[in-house]
């Protein structure tokens, strides 16, 4: 399985869980089977790329995505594409990773999606 936070450094295992996920220079991918950590570059139109970091996270095969907080609309496109999100997360990644393990990040819906909700 591929655990994904966003980050704001290549840090390892100590790099800084960034507050917005969408504008994060950079994500680190944890294949939670072997342990390995790798870091892919958001390369989304937040940082004057193309395309959405959900639909990024997507291509690289990520399946939970552990983040400080995002929108409705972030949230809806995960769970289109079939990734489980958990909102919660900050100091480091391995911080984020004892967290989620021990259970006590939350699934990520619209109740506690960052943006207000209008109707």
């Amino acid at each position: 399985m591929k655990v994904s936070i966003p980050v704001m450094n290549r840090s390892g295992i100590s790099s800084t869980v960034g507050a917005h996920f969408g504008k994060v220079p950079v994500y680190a991918i944890l294949e939670t089977e072997t342990g390995e950590l790798s870091f892919i570059d958001n390369t989304s139109e937040h940082m004057g790329g193309v395309g959405l970091p959900p639909e990024l996270l997507s291509k690289a095969g990520v399946n939970v995505m552990l983040c400080g907080g995002l929108g409705p609309k972030a949230v809806d496109m995960f769970t289109s594409l079939g990734i489980e999100v958990y909102v919660g997360a900050k100091g480091t990644v391995k911080e984020t990773l004892d967290a989620y393990k021990e259970g006590k990040l939350v699934r990520a819906d619209h109740q506690n999606a960052c943006q207000e909700h209008h109707h």
